[in-house]
């Protein structure tokens, strides 16, 4: 497989069952997201961290693409959850922000993820410290950007794949 566009040999490093690489642009961040919905499939499971404005629903957009599925992936910010149906007989995106949400599990219990995760593809933005019982098998994706007031568009983004599902999944390839 090809790396992403966003690829950088100098800047990428790799480590286990995971990869880091540097994004300087949205569309960057948004072909990042293409490519690793390649290695995607249902009952994946992908929590994505960062700053307010990192990227993480541009990162989200190009995995939409990437799994061919129906409708604009947008920041589900006042909604908490959207579903999106595959176009290509693949599994939906289901893409959840629990940025307004406080507690765990719980307090998510409503939106049926656990019956969800088996045959989607579930994506949380600011899903640590509440996603994590689901399932032992998923991806951690943070993004780092410079904070404050800055027009940088370089993003550090870091995959961490946990459990047996990600050890053979391949992210290393993403970095090269």
């Amino acid at each position: 497989m090809e790396a992403p566009a966003a690829h950088n040999p100098a800047e990428s490093t790799r480590d286990g069952a995971g990869a880091r690489i540097t994004v300087t642009s949205p569309e960057q961040m948004q072909e990042l997201g293409r490519t690793l919905a390649s290695l995607l499939r249902a009952g994946d499971l992908v929590m994505l961290n960062g700053e307010l404005g990192a990227g993480k629903t541009t990162l989200t957009r190009g995995l939409g693409e990437g799994l061919g599925v129906r409708g604009a992936v947008t920041s589900p910010t006042f909604v908490i959850a959207r579903v999106h149906p595959s176009l290509v007989d693949g599994p939906p995106l289901v893409h959840v922000d629990a940025y307004r949400l406080g507690g765990g599990l719980d307090e998510m219990e409503d939106l049926d993820l656990d019956v969800s995760l088996s045959d989607s593809v579930i994506v949380v933005e600011w899903g640590e410290g509440k996603v994590e019982e689901l399932t032992d098998d998923r991806l951690h994706v943070v993004i780092h950007r410079a904070v404050g007031d800055t027009t940088d568009e370089v993003r550090h983004v870091t995959l961490t794949g946990l459990g047996e599902r990600w050890a053979t999944a391949g992210l290393d390839a993403l970095a090269g």
